[in-house]
């Protein structure tokens, strides 16, 4: 059915897994149409999102979602004002989400952990919102949920610096919830879905939305901020000059325009 991620059922619990391996589970424009679909079309309980080692997902693939790809437009000229339908999936769900971070979550990777409920660290996880880097800014999560997990100050530091932080530090500030080995991530990922997927559904459901009530940003009206303003930073010689340091492998340098 998908052909850059997998979904499997186990009773209640249902386990998305991004499959990129080679390109460290890179999001194309494929990626994202799949991942919306697993979220919107699930029946489970409750459901866990990964990837396929060595990474948990390293952002968006920079050769096609930054410079085109797939015959679609690239996407510095096809921005339209709303939430990403990915993010809209995600964070609408009134299904607990578990993200079980085996490796690197950067970029839009970072994110996709964000969106989650709840997050289990493989000791070899890491964390970066490397946006800046790219001359751009973070999608909806790192503005409305990273700061409630860390603190404004923290939040702050990781966005504007684009530093990439280890599983304990984290820990440390609370950025997840629990460090394992790296074998053991995805038992106890399963082990903390049935629990949850034992409860009652309806229940579950209306804690959910009552979490997302008392906590949560107008998603959309964000949303549309954002795409805005990575319509316009798309367009500066920052981020072609982020994109091409990227591609040629040296450091950035950044003019202000």
């Amino acid at each position: 059915m998908y052909t850059e991620l997998s979904y499997e059922v186990d009773g209640h619990v249902g386990l998305i897994t991004l499959r990129r391996p080679e390109a460290r589970n890179a999001l194309t424009f494929t990626t994202y149409r799949e991942l919306e679909d697993a979220v919107r079309s699930s029946a489970a309980r409750c459901l866990i999102v990964t990837g396929a080692d060595p990474a948990f997902c390293s952002g968006d693939d920079v050769k096609q979602i930054m410079a085109g790809g797939e015959g679609e437009r690239p996407a510095l000229t096809n921005i339209t004002p709303r939430l990403t339908p990915a993010a809209d999936a995600l964070l609408h769900s009134d299904i607990p989400i578990i993200a079980a971070v085996n490796g690197a979550a950067i970029g839009w990777g970072m994110e996709l952990s964000l969106m989650a409920d709840i997050r289990v660290a493989s000791e070899k996880a890491r964390f970066g919102e490397l946006f800046i880097k790219r001359g751009l800014c973070c999608d909806v999560p790192g503005i409305g949920r990273l700061a409630q997990l860390v603190g404004r100050e923290t939040a702050a530091e990781l966005l504007f610096t684009g530093d990439i932080i280890d599983a304990n530090r984290a820990l440390q500030i609370g950025l997840v919830s629990r460090v394992v080995p790296h074998d053991q991530l995805l038992p106890t990922a399963k082990e903390l879905a049935h629990k949850i997927a034992s409860n009652p559904p309806l229940a579950i459901r209306k804690l959910k939305q009552g979490l997302r009530q008392a906590l949560d940003p107008d998603w959309k009206e964000l949303g549309a901020w954002v795409s805005v303003s990575l319509g316009e930073l798309f367009k500066t010689e920052d981020h072609r000059e982020g994109v091409r340091s990227f591609l040629e492998k040296r450091e950035p340098h950044f003019a202000g325009r």
